[in-house]
């Protein structure tokens, strides 16, 4: 029995020392990357490189021959799959001076921090890691996860290795509040003054923000151990709006599988879209594909071009603009309605054009929720409205050097680009004045719940509009599609569209203080991109003075987690009473 229990502490003592080996792996990674390193240190990081890789494999292993419990096939095929190819990198790196000479594509030192990060990923994913719901509630955690990634973001950005000439804090937490955030408003040029290591920075914290690290975290600690504690499970259905506790990774698992197989397959089509004399090299044209499909997606906007789409051989390019649209429509409908579109599509192909029956005894009809039917009309209306009204008032201003179908395809874009995405195909300091209003109007409602994109969401302005109209008809509830829409959505739709407009306001206001020579129209512009996490600007952020900034970046950090979830954070919830005061008509109008 001693024996049995030295053993276990033993092994657990090596797999916490493996943990900290390949954290602190992570570390040097980045100084790695972040820094020129002399010859002489970096060999002795190589030897630290060689050590981490070497524990990583033996703890995998061991954990095999230790732990009774059977694993699923897709985990000893991620463990299979990662020691074959670090084995292989070890080999070529360290031993072998013959192999480098014919495997000339492995040998490369990037091989060595990949494997170094799924070590990591594979030590972190067994650590227990249990939220406590009594230290920090749903809203707090959420909040406090974002505020840690735009504060590392922003050291990273600071390396040497990162940036040209290097970067002041605020500009560079400015950036990656922005890239975290999903917003795309830029303070300096991201095409000449980061370097492709810092551009791959700003991407890691676009697809972190439009995400989330929480969900990335905990869905591979789950996938490796196959268990979750009840009060995790909690947690993370309050953040995903999962309706039934045991489906919480499933729904993790879709977000993850959705996201990643719709940006690869936008960065397929976006390289297939561009000319080869665009880029120097196969790298970078792929680079730029996958950078702007996760933008797109994430709704983010960031562009590596410097005059973003309006750079010339691309604003002409309408088939990349038409990836984009579907790109960023996509991100900007949300995971739920993804999930129910998918559903209600494989049903209706299967049983209503190919004819095929269940063969379940119970036949579950697959319809579209009606969340799904009010964001899809709301979504689409909001889409042909804008394309129209641009279409008209730019006809003679910015669609001038456009052709035919050329035309279309550049006014959809301007109607669909301001739903949270910020791409630009038209040079926006030239729009016209209902241009700019229409724009900001679109930028206001934003995308939809549970999206990659922000503003009030689509939903809520449905549910205002059908309030009203419900309001006229002299109805004392909301009805559509034979349903009821609850009180409590109502009440929530009118606090957000209320707070949203009070903080856009404290924005423009406390702006035109301290840059007053900016004008009203710009500043106004500014603050509705911000909150919206839209990212188009009529050219005056770089310019702002360090408070106007600070004001931005407070801005895109509450249009992000929404200031509702900030009022949830910081108010302690009130138990129910079971009791009603008599109620009052209030005189309105």
């Amino acid at each position: 029995m001693l024996d049995q229990l030295k053993k276990y502490f033993t092994l657990k003592l090596l797999y916490k020392i493996a943990f900290f080996l390949t954290l602190f792996g992570i570390f040097i990674l980045i100084f790695d990357f972040g820094f020129n390193q002399p010859a002489n240190l970096q060999i002795k990081m190589n030897a630290l490189y060689f050590l981490i890789l070497s524990i990583g494999i033996i703890t995998t292993i061991l954990r095999y021959i230790t732990q009774r419990k059977d694993k699923e096939t897709k985990v000893w095929l991620f463990d299979f799959l990662s020691i074959f190819i670090t084995l292989v990198v070890i080999y070529i790196h360290f031993f072998s001076q013959e192999a480098n000479k014919h495997l000339t594509f492995l040998y490369n030192d990037n091989w060595i921090k990949i494997t170094i990060i799924l070590t990591f990923i594979r030590e972190f994913s067994e650590q227990n890691i249990n939220y406590k719901r009594t230290l920090l509630n749903p809203a707090q955690l959420f909040i406090i996860s974002f505020l840690s990634i735009i504060f590392l973001g922003s050291l990273l950005l600071m390396l040497p290795n990162a940036t040209y000439t290097g970067i002041s804090f605020i500009n560079a937490l400015f950036t990656s509040t922005s890239a975290v955030c999903v917003t795309g408003l830029i303070v300096v040029d991201t095409s000449n003054y980061f370097t492709q290591f810092g551009q791959t920075i700003i991407l890691i914290l676009i697809q972190a923000g439009g995400i989330g690290i929480l969900t990335f975290a905990s869905y591979f600690s789950y996938f490796f151990k196959g268990v979750s504690s009840y009060e995790n499970q909690l947690v993370l259905s309050d953040m995903t709006n999962s309706d039934k506790i045991g489906e919480v990774f499933t729904t993790l698992k879709r977000i993850i599988v959705i996201t990643f197989t719709i940006e690869i397959i936008g960065a397929v089509l976006i390289f297939l879209s561009l000319k080869n004399t665009l880029f120097n090299g196969f790298f970078n044209g792929m680079f730029f594909a996958i950078f702007h499909s996760v933008s797109a997606f994430c709704n983010a906007g960031f562009s590596t071009l410097q005059n973003g789409l309006y750079e010339t051989g691309f604003k002409f390019n309408y088939v990349l603009q038409l990836i984009l649209i579907i790109l960023l429509i996509l991100g900007g409908l949300g995971f739920p309605i993804l999930v129910n579109i998918m559903k209600y599509s494989k049903y209706y192909l299967t049983r209503k054009i190919l004819g095929v029956k269940s063969w379940k005894k119970q036949y579950k009809p697959w319809v579209l929720s009606l969340n799904s039917r009010i964001t899809l009309i709301t979504t689409f209306s909001l889409l042909a409205i804008g394309t129209i009204l641009f279409y008209i008032t730019e006809y003679n201003n910015t669609l001038v050097e456009h052709h035919g179908i050329g035309k279309f395809v550049t006014a959809l874009f301007g109607s669909a680009s301001p739903r949270t995405a910020g791409f630009n195909t038209v040079d926006m300091a030239t729009l016209t004045l209902p241009t700019v209003l229409i724009t900001m109007f679109l930028m206001w409602v934003g995308a939809s719940p549970a999206s990659t994109g922000g503003g009030i969401k689509t939903s809520t302005f449905a549910i205002a509009t059908l309030n009203f109209i419900s309001l006229a008809k002299g109805k004392s509830r909301i009805e559509i599609y034979r349903r009821e829409i609850a009180d409590s959505s109502v009440r929530r739709a009118f606090a957000i569209i209320s707070l949203s407009l009070i903080i856009i306001g404290f924005g423009i206001i406390s702006i035109l203080i301290f840059d007053p020579e900016k004008g009203l129209l710009n500043v106004a512009f500014e603050c509705f991109s911000a909150y919206s996490t839209v990212g188009l600007s009529l050219g005056i952020t770089a310019s702002l003075s360090y408070p106007s900034k600070l004001i931005l970046i407070v801005i895109m950090f509450i249009g992000r987690v929404s200031m509702l979830s900030i009022l949830i954070a910081v108010f302690k919830k009130v138990k129910h009473k079971n009791y009603r005061y008599p109620t009052e008509e209030i005189t309105i109008n």
